[in-house]
Parts: structure tokens; sequence; C-alpha cells
């Protein structure tokens, strides 16, 4: 069966906290400091309900298996956005899953008009840096905004070029 990607419905909820709460400690990312402590965790849907954010599950054989979205970055200039909450369990890597909800996220960063996207990730999640750097995201020396993710310690940007088709 083809992987759906698809936007939150409040249903997913509960199965995205999940996902969250089991992957993040997977990679030693659940300290203090760490998104898994995040209030949004618990209901995706409403955090991301908003005119200028979206979140994006992705379903395999009828069970969501992994998630990401994107919203305006925290305490950050308005033309920036940030890559947030994106996790897949194991079953779900290694298979172009996390290409298609990255996709996703940046081509509705675009036509939110975003310039910029921005994330934090840390230094165990080398899978998804080698995907962030595929795609065209640049490593910065430093945190941007105020997201309050103390702990991350790997941070990049990249361009949201207005007119790319992705």
């Amino acid at each position: 069966m083809e992987p759906i990607v698809r936007r939150v419905e409040k249903k997913d909820s509960p199965q995205i906290a999940n996902i969250i709460r089991t992957v993040m400690p997977e990679f030693g990312a659940s300290g203090k400091g760490f998104a898994i402590h995040d209030k949004e965790v618990d209901d995706i849907f409403q955090a991301y309900n908003h005119s200028r954010a979206a979140y994006f599950v992705c379903e395999l054989n009828g069970k969501i298996i992994g998630g990401g979205g994107v919203a305006p970055l925290e305490g950050g200039d308005p033309s920036v956005c940030e890559l947030k909450k994106m996790y897949f369990l194991p079953e779900g890597r290694g298979k172009g899953l996390g290409q298609k909800v990255l996709t996703a996220c940046l081509k509705e960063a675009r036509h939110l008009g975003f310039k910029q996207c921005y994330l934090e990730t840390f230094n165990t999640m080398g899978d998804a840096m080698k995907l962030y750097e595929k795609n065209g995201f640049t490593k910065i020396s430093g945190p941007m905004g105020n997201t309050g993710h103390f702990a991350c310690d790997t941070f990049y940007l990249i361009e949201l070029h207005h007119g790319l088709v992705l």
C-alpha cells in the first residue's frame, strides 16, 4: 500500500503524541530543553490549527508512523517559520517517507509566505540531518528565536524560494 501524507486531523493527536514520546528518548532527547515536553505535543491538531501553521501525518497501511509541521518561529522574525515535531517510528524510516513529509512542509511554508525555514535538532539524529542537508538546509552557528529547546545543539536554515516547485 502506498503511504499517504495528509494534514493532521483531531483524531490523530494521541497517535502523534505517542510517536514523539517514543522516538525522542530513542535518540537521547528526553531531558529538559527538548520538544518532548512542549504542551503542544498533547494536541498537535489544535497547536497547528491556525492560519500560519500546518502539520502533516504519514500513514502506512492505515497506521500513522510519523509526521512533521511548520509554524512561525517563536520569538523570531515573522517571515521565518520553524520545521517542528518531525519524527518517524522505526518502521517508517529509510523509505523516503521523511522526504515526503518534509516536501509537504516546505511547500506549505512557501504557500504561507515564509521566506526562511529554521530547524533545530540534536547531534544523535544523523539520518535526519542528512535529509535536511540533501534538501538544501545549511547548518548555522546557533539558535534563532526563543523556542525553549535549549538542549538542542544543531541548527539549520533554508531560504524558501517562492515559485520553486517541489
